[in-house]
């Protein structure tokens, strides 16, 4: 499971897309405020690019975050996302035992 997402403002070019992460372990569940345990042999996720329901582009990564490039922009949407822009993005968390996780999905306004 991965919390909402977010992001900085920035000047266009490449995006940086952070989230954090919340974990299937029992342990997880306090109101501590610590990171979480993973409970997974290896943390890895996978975020898709969305244009409407059609996936554009999928971002695989081992960290808590994706870097959606300048060129991958350019050759998505013709030119790079700036202000007035909205993404759509899917993020997933991957597990050896039950493959990706619910999604979570959110616009990301510039």
């Amino acid at each position: 499971h991965v919390e909402q997402p977010w992001r900085v403002p920035r000047t266009p070019g490449d995006l940086t897309i952070r989230w954090t992460r919340r974990s299937r372990a029992l342990a997880a569940d306090s109101w501590g405020g610590l990171e979480v345990p993973l409970a997974e042999e290896l943390e890895a996720y996978e975020v898709e690019i969305l244009d409407s329901a059609v996936v554009k582009r999928s971002l695989t990564t081992a960290t808590t975050s994706a870097v959606y490039t300048a060129a991958a922009q350019t050759a998505d949407w013709g030119a790079l996302l700036g202000p007035g822009d909205t993404l759509d993005i899917r993020i997933y968390q991957l597990s050896a035992l039950v493959g990706r996780g619910a999604p979570k999905t959110v616009t990301l306004i510039f």
